[in-house]
């Protein structure tokens, strides 16, 4: 970056706008795409659901435009999903321009490896977590007492814990390139390790429903993802990096 060049403000809102644009024409592409097969992306959000309950899988809708609206949400959630590289990628590039020379170098392996997050995130709460939290909550059912969840309903707790769980898996990137920055250090995260569990069970507890297990299951892998965060400051960061980005400024 050359400090001499500084791009007045109008010049940034303008480069945000052509990519927030850019973002929401991948996100109606992908939303698009995905309403072709709403039925079909619908089965597969609620197939964890499905599998732990004890009434042959019966999911309801209790008003006629319930089912049409929650199709078009899920085919906007695919999208979303299907555009999140592009999202992703957006972000990068409009931060892109702050950097040092050396620092825009790890541009492509932090978009290539938030985008792996964020699925891993996604696919961590799919396979793992809505299991165990759907069997928890079906578990209060009795002979007299069945669940009977409707599709607008599911679709809005199941989407939450999709999304919240792809985006809390981008922590060590953002720590990492934060370090990378010279924002944060080693010493600062180990130091404040015990500050930051205490906001990750806070960041749970808001962030899922109410219930000890979902909470845990949310907490538990952002400190271990913390930790990855620690050694990926101590390999990026800029302590290490120091001399090199001292010839470029």
């Amino acid at each position: 970056m050359d400090k001499t060049e500084k791009r007045p403000l109008t010049e940034h809102l303008d480069e945000l706008r052509v990519r927030l644009i850019r973002c929401v024409i991948a996100v109606l592409i992908g939303f698009i795409g995905a309403y072709a097969f709403k039925e079909k992306l619908f089965a597969i959000l609620m197939k964890p659901l499905l599998a732990v309950m004890n009434n042959n899988g019966t999911m309801i809708f209790t008003g006629l435009p319930e089912a049409f609206f929650t199709y078009l949400k899920t085919s906007f959630l695919a999208g979303l999903i299907l555009a999140s590289p592009v999202i992703i990628y957006q972000f990068w590039m409009f931060i892109a321009p702050g950097l040092y020379k050396k620092e825009r170098l790890i541009l492509l392996p932090a978009v290539i490896l938030s985008v792996f997050f964020f699925a891993g995130g996604a696919l961590f709460g799919y396979f793992i977590v809505f299991p165990f939290g759907f069997r928890f909550f079906l578990g209060f059912a009795t002979d007299s007492i069945q669940a009977l969840p409707s599709m607008r309903e599911y679709l809005a707790f199941s989407s939450k814990l999709l999304l919240v769980f792809g985006f809390v898996f981008e922590l060590p990137i953002v720590i990492t390139f934060m370090a990378r920055l010279g924002l944060v250090s080693v010493d600062f995260l180990k130091k404040n390790r015990k500050y930051a569990i205490l906001i990750f069970f806070i960041v749970a507890a808001i962030l899922t429903p109410p219930d000890v297990i979902t909470q845990a299951m949310l907490a538990m892998p952002l400190i271990l993802l913390y930790e990855v965060s620690i050694i990926g400051a101590r390999i990026f960061g800029r302590e290490k990096k120091q001399a090199d980005e001292a010839t470029d400024e």
